[in-house]
């Protein structure tokens, strides 16, 4: 029973990653080896040039990076400082409407981007936001605080008013309670939050391409389709691109797996 539950999740992780890994090994082969038949699956040699192309070549792909950096650190701040907060409002105060606000805030998380975006690119441009990082960072905090504070919520929820409580009692303000004590018990709950918030709006796609439109404001997810040549596409570096925008965030949950599964259970179980 254990080998066929084990077998059985090895061939889901390996249909899972398969698409990154046959990624990676196309951005290190000949262009004239990508699609080549019968298929080869390993590369001939390390065709590095794919990378090279990358950052000497073609759209300023260091620039896009680093504003796709900005704008996803920048909705992450946000989410979990306002999703804190509200999540801590709606665990911790007797309001007979929490069940509605909590369906309010998922409802907006179930609106569908491409049915507000144009109503979203007026409002944009008559505040003078096109263009600019803060244009990118309010939407995307709007479209993923509902996640945050539906996480936070049952977080805060596992947490122990007796502490507290007790803190209160010891002179200790509102704010020094969630300072000193609640924010550094949920510790785990907001570090996963902040985690998967970074990977959804490191990831969007839309928003970014409607709303920043200069060469110098892209993100990567829109820089990448800036790649295709003239006369051919170039696989190769697309691939390669694609490779180094993923592999931050695959880096990421693997080095911090433990904190993540940490902070997701937390919020599960008693």
């Amino acid at each position: 029973m254990k080998k066929t539950s084990f077998l059985i999740i090895m061939v889901v992780i390996l249909a899972i990653i398969s698409p990154f890994i046959w990624q990676v090994l196309t951005s290190f082969k000949l262009p004239s080896e990508i699609f080549i038949k019968p298929i080869r699956y390993l590369p001939s040699q390390l065709y590095l040039k794919n990378y090279n192309a990358i950052f000497t070549s073609g759209p300023p792909f260091a620039t896009y990076i680093k504003n796709s950096a900005i704008v996803a650190s920048g909705s992450t701040l946000f989410c979990v400082l306002f999703g804190s907060i509200t999540a801590y409002a709606l665990t911790r105060l007797k309001v007979r409407a929490n069940k509605l606000i909590m369906a309010l805030f998922l409802s907006v998380a179930m609106f569908p981007q491409i049915a507000i975006v144009s109503p979203l690119f007026l409002l944009m441009r008559k505040a003078g936001l096109l263009n600019t990082y803060l244009g990118l960072i309010i939407p995307y905090t709007a479209f993923n605080l509902p996640l945050a504070v539906w996480m936070l919520t049952s977080f805060f929820k596992k947490l122990p008013l007796e502490i507290e409580e007790q803190a209160l009692i010891d002179g200790c303000g509102p704010l020094g309670v969630l300072g000193r004590i609640v924010f550094p018990l949920a510790a785990p709950g907001i570090f996963a939050t902040s985690i998967l918030v970074f990977i959804f709006a490191w990831n969007e796609f839309l928003f970014a391409l409607v709303f920043n439109t200069r060469y110098t404001m892209r993100t990567v997810t829109v820089g990448i389709t800036m790649f295709p040549g003239l006369y051919e596409i170039p696989w190769g570096t697309i691939f390669a691109a694609s490779t180094i925008v993923t592999l931050p965030l695959v880096l990421i949950v693997l080095l911090l797996q433990r904190q993540i599964i940490s902070g997701l259970t937390m919020g599960a179980v008693k």
